[in-house]
C-alpha cells in the first residue's frame, strides 16, 4: 500500500495468447479499467507482452502476416513486448522485419537484433522506463532455436550468454530490473539463480501459471498460462528515497469470470474487421475439384494419399511419413480457396527430411504403426489438430499391414524393393516429429534438413493448383 515514503507501480502483463482473440476484448477492457484505477491512486503502469502473441493458425494472423496482430497491441497501448518462437520462426525473414514497423511499442529482445544488412534494428535488448522517479529496466530475452532461426538467415544468440552482458548494463541504469522471458519456467528459475540483481521474471513459452508468482531466491516469477485465460499484474511498492523494492505482489484474473460488460467495443469492432479483411485475403481461388476430396483420421483417404506424394516429390525424398491428423477436414467439389486449405490444414509445421539407415527405417515404421501414436490426442509442437491418426506413407510397401502389429524386414517394400537394414534412406516427414517422444528415433536423427518459412499447407497447395 503507499504511503507517502512509497512510490506503488503496476505491471500488467500476457504471454502466449496464439491469436485466441476470445478473449482479447475483455483482456483490453480490463487493462483500460484497471489503468484508470491506478491512475485515480497516483500509480504509475507498465504493460508487457511476453511473446507468442502472434499463432498462423488464426486467419487474421495468415492473412495479415501478423500485422493484424501488431495492430491489436497498438490500440491496447501496450508498452513493450518480446518476441516468442511463433513470431521467429513462423515467419520468413523479410515477414518479422515487416511485423513491427509500424508498432506504437518497444520490442525488446536481447538475444537477437531484428535487423536486415545495413539497416537500423527493429528491436533493442533492453529499455529503461521512468515512472513517478523510479527507473525500471525491462530486457527482453526469447527462446533460442539456432537451427531454424539459422534456416531463415537470422543469428540467434545464447540468452544466458547475452544476459551476462546486457544485465550489468541495465542494473547501472536501474532501481528495479525486469526480465520479459519467453524462454520457460525452468529456464526463469535458473537465470534467478545463476544472475543477483533480476527482481522480477515476466514468464512465457511453457505456459506456466503462477496465480500469485512464485520466488526463486529474491526473484519473482509470473506467468499467465496461455491463450489469454489470465491476465497478470504486479503490484511492486518502492521506497521513496532509496528506490528500493519494499513489497512486491503478483496476481492473476481469471478472464472468462469477468462480466462481458467489461469488453471493450472498440477491440470487438477491430477484430471483426481484421476478421473481414483476411476472410478477402483468403478468398483467393487456388483450383475446382470435380469431386469431394474427403479426410478420415483412420482410415486412408485420397487427400492425404495426394499429400503424402507431394511431400515426397517436394523434398526430393526416398519416402514420405505424415500423419492423417495433419488435415483437419476435407475438401468439397468446385472452387477451393486458399482460405480452405488454412482452415484444414492451420498448423505452423515445416516439411522437413531426415536421414535414417534402414534398420533405422523399421525401427520408425513400427513404431508408426502403433496404434497408441494413432489414437494420441496432442497439442504443441506447431500442432494444431486433435488426434496424430492414422500414419500416411508414399513410396512404402507393407505386407497385411491391417492383420499385423509388428513388421520385420521382409514384409515392408520401399519403392518396389525390400527394405535394406544397411542402406541410408531419405524420409520426407513433418518437423511435429523431430520434437519430443513422438518417434525418438526420428528426434534423434543426426541429419535433419528443415524447409522454411515453408509450411506442409504451402506443400498442400502446389499439389492441389495442379489437380
Amino acid at each position: 500500500m503507499e504511503t507517502n515514503q512509497s512510490i506503488n507501480i503496476r505491471l500488467f502483463h500476457t504471454n502466449d495468447i496464439h491469436s485466441h482473440f476470445e478473449t482479447w476484448p475483455t483482456i483490453v477492457g480490463l487493462l483500460k479499467s484497471k489503468r484508470e484505477l491506478a491512475k485515480g491512486k497516483g500509480e504509475a503502469t507498465l504493460t508487457f507482452d511476453i511473446g507468442d502473441f502472434v499463432d498462423r493458425f488464426h486467419p487474421i494472423s495468415e492473412a495479415t502476416l501478423g500485422k493484424g496482430n501488431v495492430k491489436l497491441l497498438n490500440d491496447a497501448k501496450f508498452d513493450a513486448i518480446t518476441i516468442g518462437n511463433n513470431e521467429g520462426i513462423t515467419l520468413s525473414k523479410g515477414e518479422l522485419l515487416n511485423l513491427y514497423e509500424d508498432a506504437k511499442f518497444d520490442v525488446l529482445v536481447g538475444n537477437l537484433a531484428i535487423t536486415d544488412e545495413g539497416s537500423e534494428s527493429i528491436s533493442k535488448p533492453f529499455e529503461i522506463y521512468e515512472k513517478n522517479g523510479v527507473k525500471l529496466g525491462v530486457i527482453g530475452l526469447t527462446v533460442a532455436y539456432p537451427v531454424f532461426y539459422e534456416t531463415l538467415g537470422w543469428s540467434i544468440k545464447d540468452p544466458f550468454d547475452m544476459l551476462n552482458s546486457i544485465l550489468p548494463i541495465v542494473k547501472a541504469q536501474s532501481d528495479i530490473v525486469i526480465i520479459l522471458s519467453h524462454l520457460g519456467m525452468r529456464d526463469d528459475q535458473r537465470i534467478a539463480e545463476q544472475f543477483s540483481g533480476v527482481d522480477i521474471i515476466l514468464g512465457a513459452h511453457t505456459h506456466h501459471l503462477f496465480p500469485n508468482g512464485e520466488y526463486a531466491g529474491e526473484t519473482l516469477l509470473c506467468g499467465t498460462g496461455k491463450h489469454g485465460n489470465y491476465l497478470g499484474e504486479v503490484l511492486i511498492t518502492v521506497n521513496k528515497e532509496t528506490k528500493s523494492i519494499m513489497n512486491t505482489e503478483a496476481s492473476v484474473t481469471e478472464v472468462h469470470t469477468v462480466p462481458k460488460d467489461y469488453q471493450d467495443e472498440v477491440t470487438k469492432l477491430m477484430l471483426a474487421n481484421l476478421m473481414r479483411l483476411s476472410e478477402e485475403i483468403l478468398s483467393e481461388p487456388v483450383t475446382h475439384l470435380p469431386s469431394d476430396m474427403h479426410v478420415n483420421w483412420f482410415k486412408d483417404s485420397p487427400l492425404l494419399k495426394l499429400l503424402a506424394n507431394a511431400l515426397r516429390q517436394w523434398t526430393k525424398s526416398d519416402i514420405s511419413i505424415l500423419n492423417s491428423g495433419i488435415l483437419l477436414d476435407g475438401l468439397s467439389h468446385g472452387l477451393v480457396t486458399k482460405g480452405d486449405i488454412h482452415r484444414i490444414c492451420p498448423h505452423p509445421i515445416n516439411p522437413c527430411v531426415v536421414n535414417l539407415s534402414g534398420k533405422e527405417l523399421l525401427d520408425v515404421l513400427n513404431r508408426c504403426e502403433d496404434k497408441e501414436l494413432t489414437h494420441l490426442k496432442m497439442k504443441g509442437f506447431g500442432f494444431r489438430g486433435k488426434v496424430i491418426g492414422k500414419m500416411v506413407y508414399d513410396g512404402i510397401t507393407f505386407v497385411k499391414r491391417d492383420k499385423k502389429r509388428h513388421f520385420y524386414q521382409e514384409e515392408l517394400f520401399i519403392n518396389g524393393e525390400m527394405l535394406d537394414l544397411s542402406r541410408m534412406y531419405t524420409i520426407g516427414t513433418l518437423d511435429l516429429f523431430t520434437f519430443g517422444h513422438l518417434i525418438p528415433t526420428i528426434r534423434d536423427a543426426s541429419h535433419k534438413r528443415f524447409f522454411m518459412p515453408e509450411f506442409i499447407r504451402d506443400v498442400l497447395f502446389g499439389a492441389l493448383k495442379s489437380v
